[in-house]
């Protein structure tokens, strides 16, 4: 998990083939899969049609606190955390639960734009 813990964004599976190159692509998915079932990492579903995923900060499980916001930048097609950012928390009707928030802001980012 070196491979999600030292990014400075959330990788999708795709991204982790590529970074872990000695490990198929079949273990890192039943891995991620694992991770995500016992909270280790939460998914993110930023609109692309691939998932991302990220370590959660809580200790021993992902709370709605690691539910921040996210940039998708329409450019250069990267995702990036904006940990400082919390995802807003909306008060639900009587007798909904919220598992997790998934938030996403589409725009360019600040390296795309100097491009």
């Amino acid at each position: 998990m070196e491979a999600l813990t030292g990014s400075s964004r959330p990788m999708s599976l795709s991204d982790l083939e590529t970074e872990l190159d000695t490990v198929d692509k079949s273990s890192i998915f039943r891995t991620l899969e694992v991770f995500e079932k016992h909270h280790i990492v939460h998914s993110i579903d930023d609109g692309t049609g691939s998932v991302k995923y990220e370590v959660c900060g809580g200790r021993d499980n992902c709370t709605i606190a690691d539910m921040h916001t996210h940039f998708y930048c329409e450019k250069c097609n990267r995702t990036f955390c904006l940990k400082d950012i919390s995802a807003p928390l909306v008060d639900l009707p009587e007798g909904f639960s919220a598992i997790s928030v998934n938030y996403i802001i589409k725009g360019i980012c600040p390296e795309c734009r100097r491009i």
